[in-house]
């Protein structure tokens, strides 16, 4: 570990301390750990080319495409019982969520529809 390695930890009440080499804890003097404010987040986020905010425009033209892993999650259904309920191959929502390979845009639109509508599709496909 080099002098500049910090290794911290949060504890169940929300303070922050260091842990020390020794295994101890100790708590970080308030100046260290000082919150940004709205501005100086803005001004950090702006001059990082990488991760620069989005211009509303921008944010106007993306596409809102739903994340199948999220989408399944907050179904609560595991790979198997999303797939079979929505007649998606198992193979192909693994692919999916892995990242190994993205939905088409037919199949994007039927996701948006099973975002929007879960029951609703389900029983549609259930008839």
């Amino acid at each position: 570990m080099s002098k500049t390695d910090i290794t911290a930890r949060i504890q169940p009440d929300g303070r922050f301390v260091q842990v020390l080499d020794d295994g101890g804890e100790q708590l970080f003097a308030p100046s260290t750990m000082r919150p940004l404010t709205e501005a100086e987040v803005s001004a950090a986020a702006a001059a990082d080319p990488d991760a620069r905010p989005m211009t509303d425009e921008e944010m106007r033209d993306t596409r809102r495409i739903p994340r199948v892993k999220t989408l399944r999650r907050a179904l609560a259904l595991t790979q198997e019982e999303f797939a079979a309920r929505y007649h998606i191959p198992l193979g192909t929502l693994r692919d999916w969520e892995q990242g190994r390979a993205t939905p088409d845009q037919p199949t994007r639109a039927y996701l948006t529809v099973i975002a929007r509508d879960p029951e609703g599709v389900r029983r549609a496909l259930d008839r």
